[in-house]
């Protein structure tokens, strides 16, 4: 990867961060497994490297953990993202009780000591991003039809996580 390569997607990454901070909303499946993908909510944490979180109940078809694919596509649908890892329990009661809210409590009412309560990790392997084109050109160009010059047509970077 040259380093006009490693800048457009550590660029692309950072602009996938931003975006699921604004809406942190993700449809999660596990590989291999015969279930379609759910919506979760994910819990980021700006200081974790490689990992966010999700709360669910210890009969959820995603309870059993393990690899997974996780698809999101921001609010203004400007990044688009597919991102691989493993779905593992999150045992860290300082971890759970962080993350923990007023919305999580409505799910979850005797809060994080309720039996139900399942915490997973999704551990972030690797992605596929796309990023849609927010120059002018391209804007207008899709506007009227016209041919999108591949410069013009946004970005797709594969990225470690």
């Amino acid at each position: 990867m040259t380093k006009m390569q490693q800048a457009d997607a550590h660029d692309v990454r950072e602009r996938m961060w931003k975006k699921m901070a604004d809406s942190p909303f993700v449809m999660v499946e596990r590989i291999g497994a015969n279930d379609h993908a759910q919506p979760m909510t994910a819990q980021l944490d700006k200081n974790a490297h490689g990992a966010f979180w999700f709360y669910t109940q210890r009969d959820n078809r995603l309870a059993a953990g393990g690899p997974a694919m996780i698809q999101f596509v921001s609010k203004d649908h400007k990044i688009f993202a597919c991102i691989r890892g493993t779905l593992v329990e999150e045992t860290d009661r300082a971890v759970i009780e962080r993350h923990w809210s007023n919305i999580v409590e409505a799910w979850f009412p005797q809060g994080t000591s309720d039996p139900k309560l399942l915490m997973l990790r999704f551990e972030l392997d690797d992605a596929e991003v796309w990023e849609g084109d927010e120059s002018y050109a391209g804007f207008f160009k899709m506007l009227l039809g016209w041919k999108i010059d591949p410069q013009d047509a946004g970005r797709h970077v594969e990225v470690a996580l």
